[in-house]
């Protein structure tokens, strides 16, 4: 249920950084649905691999390559779903800084069992 949830918030986070940054097209909701499908498994297979190769530049850039990294994760998926097109390295780059942000936000009211967690002052908990 997590990972279905995940990719809801990936096609949402697609579909709306398609509307805002100028070089990502996206055809659809299906689209944004299967791209949000296909950047959930590059996360999770092929990204941790890239994040091991590259970690001494990650290293010597304090960090500032991880958005390269994250950008060709979502480039890398524009290749493989069909109506979702990035147009330019900053389109992909800005584009995966906020498919990261808006992942970040609405993940943070998601558990890892899919559950609604509510964030209150003494901490968060969680609501069926």
């Amino acid at each position: 249920m997590g990972f279905l949830i995940r990719v809801l918030v990936n096609a949402f986070a697609i579909y709306l950084i398609a509307r805002i940054v100028p070089g990502i097209e996206v055809s659809s909701l299906l689209t944004a649905l299967g791209a949000g499908l296909v950047l959930g498994l590059i996360n999770a297979i092929v990204r941790p691999i890239l994040v091991v190769l590259t970690l001494p530049v990650t290293l010597v850039t304090l960090g500032l390559f991880l958005l390269v990294l994250n950008g060709l994760c979502l480039w890398l998926t524009s290749l493989l779903v069909t109506g979702f097109e990035i147009h330019g390295v900053w389109a992909a780059v800005w584009g995966a800084l906020l498919v990261s942000v808006v992942s970040w936000i609405l993940n943070a009211f998601v558990s890892d069992r899919g559950r609604i967690v509510v964030i209150t002052g003494r901490g968060r908990r969680l609501h069926d």
